[in-house]
């Protein structure tokens, strides 16, 4: 071969070369425009306003917005679908301006008039429907405890909402997920229908859901915040076993992963492919005690079995640093939170001496509900309920676990039907009430109370903490309702958690909320 065809060769190679590298860089980089989150469980509904699950709110809230926001990584108050809002000197009328413009994803006008239909859908519902709407804002029309007085529109972009009792938090309960404006055109289609089917003014549109597999979502081009979202499509896709979506993360297969257990944060850091991402925490991780069932009718039975649990063991275990040892309810960084009360030591003796009190010298059997998906304030349920049987076994308690498919085991443990259930919560807005009365009160009893625990004194104090707009007053009130928890012991408080998460390593712009609904309208890849 001459030299004129070599170099006419090697310059066909060059260009051959070239054209397969930048086909493979348009994979890759700025060029790749979908997500794909792989998360622990699938979401039980698209209808926020039906569900008071985290794996909902994952997907909705980048489907819907609310009136209100909260801060990019706290539950400070930020405009939202409403840009100003006023509130009377005393506190019982709140005004919102709303933006204009807006269009839901199903071409229809989002105004003032869609808000009302919105909140009076919510009022005229119940608590099998709406739970949330329930806990937060005091039961339905026609209730006793109904807060909300009145919703009206005041021409196109004005909505007023008066109280019949002024709520502390109610700026934060209506930024919540769950408070959502939907599309009335789609919602007045058919309840069922629309959890389905869900139409907001959010940044990205609904587009397929396939049960226990995945659920996929595509940006909205009418979207009123010019430049966003960044991506064109995000594949919430549901793997249950953490290893197995560590693995999808790390083969390329997922770009982004939640439910990461702590003990795998090393390997995460090790890889140059990943980056590994802490969530700030607000959770609580605990075992409730149906007050309802023999014997955990009686207090000392709850209160040996505080005494029973290795707490310290499950910890270093299987949170490995990433959590706290928890003592109350609610975690340290809400403000109310009681760090005088002292923590049930572990000590079996103990809690044999007062099973011995409570008429249960021998011990007794009961079922030990395990979750069946991980969570962010435990991230391997099943695995703590072997240690939990164990500490058990050692005082007499003969501990059979049970689970069920995560939809069911919702349902069967808000009816009261577990001996003993683990479960736990991430704050929804950062004020003590969205954990204490939301999880513990009468009120809340088969929504968000799974125990069916209630003390008349304790739902007082509640419902002054609620009205009392000075908060060094309502932060004694919920001291003071601390104290009695801890006393009567319906649950057996565990772990407040750091949840981890972890991405490819040219993931950007994505900030992850202490609440665990992370707006993705900003992530993209570098």
């Amino acid at each position: 071969m001459n030299k004129k065809r070599m170099w006419s060769a090697a310059l066909l190679l060059f260009l051959i070369l070239s054209t397969v590298l930048a086909a493979c860089g348009s994979n890759s980089g700025s060029s790749k425009d979908t997500l794909v989150f792989g998360r622990g469980g699938d979401s039980t509904s698209l209808d926020p306003s039906r569900v008071t699950e985290g794996e909902t709110f994952k997907v909705t809230v980048n489907l819907f917005e609310t009136l209100l926001n909260f801060g990019e990584q706290d539950t400070t108050i930020q405009p939202g679908l409403a840009k100003e809002w006023d509130t009377s000197e005393d506190g019982l009328s709140y005004t919102f301006k709303l933006e204009e413009g807006v269009k839901f994803h199903d071409d229809t006008d989002f105004n003032a008039d869609a808000v009302v239909k919105n909140f009076e859908r919510w009022a005229n519902g119940d608590a099998d429907m709406f739970p949330y709407y329930d806990t937060m804002f005091g039961g339905f029309k026609g209730d006793e405890g109904h807060v909300i007085d009145s919703v009206t529109a005041d021409g196109d972009y004005t909505v007023i909402i008066k109280l019949k009792r002024p709520q502390a938090p109610f700026l934060k309960n209506i930024a919540m997920s769950m408070f959502a404006i939907a599309s009335p055109t789609a919602f007045e289609k058919g309840d069922d229908q629309f959890e389905r089917n869900p139409v907001g003014t959010g940044p990205f549109k609904f587009v397929d859901w396939k049960t226990n597999d995945s659920i996929t979502i595509e940006k909205f081009d009418g979207y009123w915040q010019e430049g966003l979202p960044k991506l064109n499509k995000i594949v919430f896709r549901s793997i249950p076993d953490n290893s197995t979506r560590l693995n999808s993360l790390i083969s390329g297969e997922i770009d982004l992963a939640d439910g990461i257990n702590p003990s795998d944060a090393g390997k995460i850091e090790e890889n140059g492919d990943l980056q590994l991402i802490k969530r700030p925490s607000m959770n609580i991780g605990y075992l409730g005690l149906t007050v309802t069932r023999e014997p955990f009718d009686k207090k000392e039975v709850r209160q040996a079995m505080n005494h029973a649990i290795d707490k310290k063991t499950i910890i270093d275990s299987f949170f490995e640093g990433q959590a706290d040892s928890a003592k109350n309810p609610m975690p340290p960084s809400i403000s109310g939170y009681n760090d005088d009360i002292e923590e049930y030591e572990y000590n079996p003796e103990k809690a044999k001496e007062l099973l011995a009190k409570a008429g249960y010298p021998d011990g007794f059997e009961m079922e030990l509900w395990a979750m069946p998906v991980p969570r962010p304030y435990m991230p391997d349920g099943a695995k703590v309920a072997e240690v939990i049987q164990s500490n058990l076994a050692d005082i007499g308690v003969k501990a059979k676990i049970v689970s069920y498919e995560w939809g069911t085991y919702l349902d069967k443990a808000s009816k009261g039907e577990a001996d003993a259930f683990m479960l736990g919560w991430t704050g929804d807005n950062g004020d003590a009430d969205n954990f204490l009365y939301a999880l513990l009160d009468e009120d809340n009893i088969g929504s968000n109370n799974y125990t069916y625990f209630k003390n008349a004194k304790m739902h007082d104090l509640f419902i002054e903490a609620q009205t009392e707009v000075d908060e060094d007053k309502r932060i004694e009130l919920y001291k003071e309702a601390q104290e009695i928890i801890h006393e009567e012991a319906p649950w057996v408080p565990i772990a407040h958690s750091t949840p981890l998460l972890a991405a490819a390593k040219d993931l950007t712009g994505f900030v992850p909320h202490p609440t665990g609904s992370d707006l993705l309208s900003n992530v993209e890849f570098k």
